[in-house]
């Protein structure tokens, strides 16, 4: 007898189960620290503009601001980026969020995170949430020797990318995307809004709110 499939809702993080930008959050919080130099600020200031102009796509962006990792420990970084969390992350963690994260684990669905955002801060709000590792999806770093070589791992978990993870974690998991739910805020992660069976808007940006009033797909607030 072939075992029926399972049920996942997976939610994105940045600005869905979070109210903020882990990156801006992060940048924030180095700064305060005087541990992130001017110069890091200032091309990463840069990098933004470019992105939000239409000059520079997420991917490149990300690539581009991954070199600066070059040299340093993962494990330093994992450390610091929990602490980050433990202190700050936490506190804008979406209270609705939890609530429908708690709904799905109610129904037997079976609860993801996917995310452009860096695997460190994914991995430790996840343990936050009682998520555990393997259900989480984030973009990942090149590692060598414990050090960062300065690269990304592709694709990266956003757009096709994020549509990519999602099968890819079906597939292991013996989920069925038909009859999946996934939570975002953003345009850039339309391919699987439209792969799974339940697409849902949270806080939606502009062209994302229009193509869920259009498609009529949930639109939800959690903040």
């Amino acid at each position: 007898m072939v075992a029926a499939m399972r049920t996942a809702a997976f939610f994105d993080m940045d600005r869905t189960l979070l109210s903020e930008s882990s990156t801006l959050l992060w940048i924030r919080y180095m700064r305060e620290r005087g541990e992130l130099p001017v110069s890091y600020i200032l091309r990463f200031v840069g990098a933004m503009v470019r992105y939000q102009l239409g000059q520079l796509d997420m991917v490149e962006m990300t690539r581009r601001l991954a070199k600066d990792l070059a040299g340093e420990q993962e494990a330093q970084r994992a450390t610091s980026t929990r602490r980050w969390v433990a202190e700050q992350v936490v506190n804008f963690v979406a209270p609705e969020g939890l609530r429908w994260l708690d709904a799905h684990r109610k129904r037997g669905h079976r609860v993801a995170m996917i995310t452009a955002s860096p695997a460190y801060t994914a991995d430790a709000l996840a343990e936050h949430l009682a998520i555990p590792v393997e259900d989480v999806m984030a973009t990942r770093f090149e590692v060598r020797n414990g050090r960062f070589t300065g690269r990304m791992l592709e694709p990266m978990v956003i757009g096709e990318g994020k549509l990519s993870a999602a099968q890819e974690y079906a597939a292991r998991n013996d989920i069925d995307l038909a009859s999946s739910y996934f939570y975002t805020d953003s345009i850039a992660d339309l391919a699987l809004l439209e792969r799974v069976g339940f697409p849902v808007a949270v806080n939606p940006d502009r062209p994302l709110l229009k193509v869920a009033e259009a498609r009529g797909w949930d639109i939800v607030r959690f903040y």
